[in-house]
């Protein structure tokens, strides 16, 4: 399919490419001959008759050469090949430089023919040439800015730009000369007072953040750009408030690096995400320093093609170990993150097995051949609900399948044992939570046996992760709704996949034994108010356009999540953001012979495994289902 011309004004140039480099060619010789005249005409008041005759016949007996050296520069200065479309700056400084060469070439010229001339003709004529070739060369931009606007983005979306800096300045270009992109900027707002009432290409900033709604129903707004990545998450988070206001599709710039690497642009916009909602910085540590235990060691990850352990295996990769080992149940989860670090990562030992941490045989025969220093342990069933349902799996799987993998790793010598853990083990009202309180039991409980370090890492819901809240809402809003909430004053705590896994290296390092370690993950988040907000940042109204169903609290769910049971307390760590829970004191002794009775009753396949759950784990306290 042959691509359209850019805009009404490019429809009606010369499609063949050889034939426009001819056009502009002819166009600069007439340049030429024009400056050359108005050289002397400017010189005697624009009268020809008052030019003396030498200076004529002068003038007539250079041209030839003087078009022809000029032509001459331009080519070899690729006057020719530039795509004028999208010139800009550099651009216009190329035709002054082409220019200027050739009004010295017309000096030096002139002089060796002894060709005598006024010398305001040379300023005279090369000031001609220089401003006609570079109205020639940017009247498309010109009549663009002009006339494109208005004729051939006519019928495309109308857009706002908050932020007229940089990175608005370069969305700006780009929607104004792009045949790709058919819309309109209206207007930019600007919290800088100094930019206020000042036009940028055009178009005029008309206001601060809080003009946005008022400035969205006045220009008829579709799109909102958010093009501000140096602005804090709070800032970030204030703004795209005010967009919900306006019922307007909101896009934004994801970060900073985007304009320090250049790479700002249309296709770098993307849907505002539930994270840029949270209103505070991402959790940030300093990788290098972490991971250096990393570097020349072998690390293993369960659960590697899941969410987190996926993204534990990612930034290992980046650090040197000496080998990874990935190790899932899953074939085509592990199959994924196979084949992503073979293409990031080809230096990588990487050695990706199947198999599951409930097979005590398999365990064994892992550690015997690798002999891991450092494991992360993050196979576990997760979906609250789904356990349930099926109480004995979720034993069977966390914590069996933790108790086996961690005397596996005290049996061969590995140097730490991290649990990834939950906020839902604090005071559980469900087996899952339940099931990972014991978890952590165990981690402590070997802890205290091995000279291994175990410890635990606890943090809240992962954005996006599988399971998340985020994709099935996007799902439902994709089908038109209804989005289904089970209470209207449900609260969770929530942190992005990256956050995440930082606090699991974090505590890698930090770890001395028997810790568990809670971030400091801000305000919780009212899952209604993320439901409203995907909504709305879709572009849809809830309540009208998407229905929200309440759906009552499931099985097991409660309203809000804790971090830390409150006897723990709290210990500070060297990042402030993340602290240490004191561990609760237990017989580890009981425990053990608890273990082996939970062992056979979970075999058993039988309801009476979360009674024993309930006497091992005393803030264990099942709910039944509430209703809205």
């Amino acid at each position: 399919m042959i691509q359209k011309e850019k805009g009404m004004i490019g429809r009606y140039l010369p499609k063949d490419k050889r034939i426009r480099m001819l056009a502009l060619m002819l166009a600069d010789a007439g340049i030429i001959f024009l400056s050359s005249v108005l050289g002397l005409l400017v010189r005697f008041d624009l009268s020809w008759a008052a030019v003396p005759g030498e200076y004529k016949q002068a003038m007539f007996a250079y041209l030839p050469y003087y078009i022809g050296g000029t032509l001459a520069v331009f080519f070899i200065r690729k006057m020719y090949a530039t795509m004028w479309s999208v010139a800009g700056v550099r651009e216009a400084l190329e035709i002054v430089g082409a220019c200027a060469i050739s009004a010295l070439l017309q000096i030096a010229g002139m002089m060796l023919l002894q060709l005598v001339v006024p010398r305001s003709f040379y300023v005279i004529s090369f000031t001609v040439l220089c401003g006609a070739a570079l109205l020639l060369r940017l009247s498309y931009r010109i009549g663009l800015s002009l006339l494109g606007q208005k004729l051939h983005k006519r019928d495309g979306k109308r857009i706002l730009i908050v932020g007229a800096g940089t990175s608005g300045s370069v969305i700006l270009k780009e929607i104004q000369t792009s045949a790709f992109v058919n819309d309109l900027v209206v207007c930019f707002v600007d919290d800088d007072k100094n930019k206020m009432g000042k036009i940028l290409n055009g178009v005029s900033v008309e206001g601060n953040r809080n003009d946005i709604p008022r400035l969205a129903e006045k220009y008829r707004v579709d799109e909102i750009y958010i093009a501000m990545p140096s602005a804090s998450a709070q800032s970030r988070k204030e703004i795209i408030e005010i967009c919900r206001e306006t019922g307007c599709k909101v896009k934004i710039l994801p970060g900073i690096y985007q304009l320090l690497n250049d790479e700002v642009s249309v296709s770098k916009l993307r849907e505002v995400q539930i994270e840029d909602l949270l209103g505070r910085e991402p959790i940030r540590v300093d990788l290098d320093e972490i991971l250096g235990y990393v570097s020349g060691k072998t690390v293993l990850v369960t659960g590697g093609g899941g969410s987190i352990g996926s993204e534990l295996c990612r930034q290992i990769a980046g650090h040197n170990p000496k080998r990874l080992i990935i190790f899932d149940v899953y074939e085509n989860n592990a199959y994924d993150i196979q084949q992503e670090l073979k293409k990031t990562h080809p230096e990588l030992d990487l050695a990706v097995l199947i198999g599951s941490v409930r097979n005590t045989h398999r365990m064994e025969s892992v550690f015997a051949k690798y002999r891991p220093d450092i494991v992360y342990h993050a196979a576990a069933h997760k979906h609250v609900p789904l356990m349930e349902d099926s109480p004995c799996e979720a034993i069977k799987n966390n914590v069996f399948g933790t108790y086996k993998t961690a005397k596996a790793a005290d049996k061969y010598g590995a140097k730490r044992f991290v649990l990834i853990s939950t906020d839902k083990a604090v005071n559980p009202t469900n087996i899952m939570g339940a099931s990972k309180r014991l978890c952590e039991m165990v981690v402590q409980m070997m802890d205290a046996r091995s000279e291994t370090d175990f410890v635990a890492v606890r943090f809240g819901n992962v954005l996006g992760s599988n399971g998340s809240v985020i994709p099935l809402f996007r799902k439902q809003i994709e089908a038109g709704g209804p989005v289904t909430v089970t209470h209207p004053d449900i609260i969770r705590y929530f942190m992005t996949i990256p956050e995440a896994v930082s606090l699991v290296l974090q505590a890698g390092a930090y770890a001395k034994g028997g810790e568990i370690f809670v971030l400091d993950m801000g305000k919780p988040v009212k899952i209604l108010d993320l439901a409203e907000n995907l909504i709305r940042l879709s572009g849809y109204e809830p309540y009208v356009d998407i229905p929200i169903e309440f759906t009552g609290l499931r099985p097991g769910e409660k309203l809000y999540e804790e971090l830390l049971m409150g006897e723990e307390g709290l210990q500070e760590t060297p990042n402030q953001l993340i602290h240490i829970g004191r561990p609760i004191e237990f017989d580890a002794e009981k425990l053990e012979r608890d273990l082996e009775r939970l062992y056979e009753v979970a075999n058993q396949d039988t309801e009476q495994v979360k009674a024993l759950v309930r006497e091992m784990v005393p803030t264990y306290q099942p709910q039944p289902a509430h209703t809205t």
